[in-house]
């Protein structure tokens, strides 16, 4: 029989799992106000600051462990295709981008160093913007709170709730035990993505190849 699906922990259950864990009351909604900056921008902020400090701790442990690179996160050979401007714009989701190593596209790239600079994708080894034909590259995306795997969300719940039990409360003891239950949520996801990811003593798989051969002019370069 089929089976009906629940969806993910939500960012307001995430937040007041963050309050709870300091001793805060829980809230029933994110309340957020759009006030505009001293630059003229419009930006929306959470009226309520200790949920505000919860919310945006919250969002900021995302972004660091999604770029750490996860199983559900990283693509390889993802093509990126130039714009009329012979430029490749670098994608709002994206947080880490490089060359492919792939055997199959490295040998093209070899004269070719990719960074982000002025939200494109520059080449620092020919100085240029100019992309002239689809490159591939190696992407970590970042993916926001409901698309998420709930170990990984379970993961940055339990460290942004010790993060914020230092910044609020300032127990040692409070943030103690919130380190353990962190260190205890890693090791979940850890597995998770041991699990996900199809792991050997090699290494991951590509296509097939687990295992890539020694090459000594990785080691050694001269010029």
């Amino acid at each position: 029989m089929p089976f009906s699906t629940t969806g993910s922990k939500t960012e307001l259950q995430a937040v007041n799992q963050i309050l709870a864990s300091v001793g805060q009351a829980p809230v029933t909604s994110i309340d957020t106000e759009t006030i505009t900056d001293q630059n003229g921008n419009s930006v929306t902020v959470v009226t309520n600051p200790d949920v505000a400090i919860a919310y945006d701790t919250l969002e900021e442990v995302s972004r660091e462990v999604q770029g750490e690179g996860w199983t559900f996160n990283k693509e390889f050979d993802y093509p990126f295709t130039p714009n009329n401007n012979n430029q490749i714009l670098w994608p709002n989701n994206v947080l880490q981008m490089d060359l492919s190593d792939n055997p199959k596209y490295a040998s093209s790239y070899q004269e070719k160093d990719t960074v982000k600079r002025s939200g494109k994708l520059y080449d620092r080894r020919n100085h240029t913007f100019t992309w002239t034909e689809t490159i591939y590259c190696d992407v970590t995306w970042f993916f926001t709170w409901e698309d998420l795997p709930s170990p990984i969300q379970d993961y940055i719940t339990c460290r942004a709730a010790a993060i914020v039990s230092s910044r609020l409360v300032g127990d040692p003891a409070q943030y103690q035990i919130l380190q353990q239950k962190e260190a205890y949520a890693r090791a979940v996801a850890m597995e998770y993505e041991c699990n996900q990811g199809d792991y050997s003593m090699f290494g991951y798989p590509r296509e097939g190849t687990f295992y890539q051969s020694y090459q000594p002019y990785n080691t050694l370069q001269r010029y």
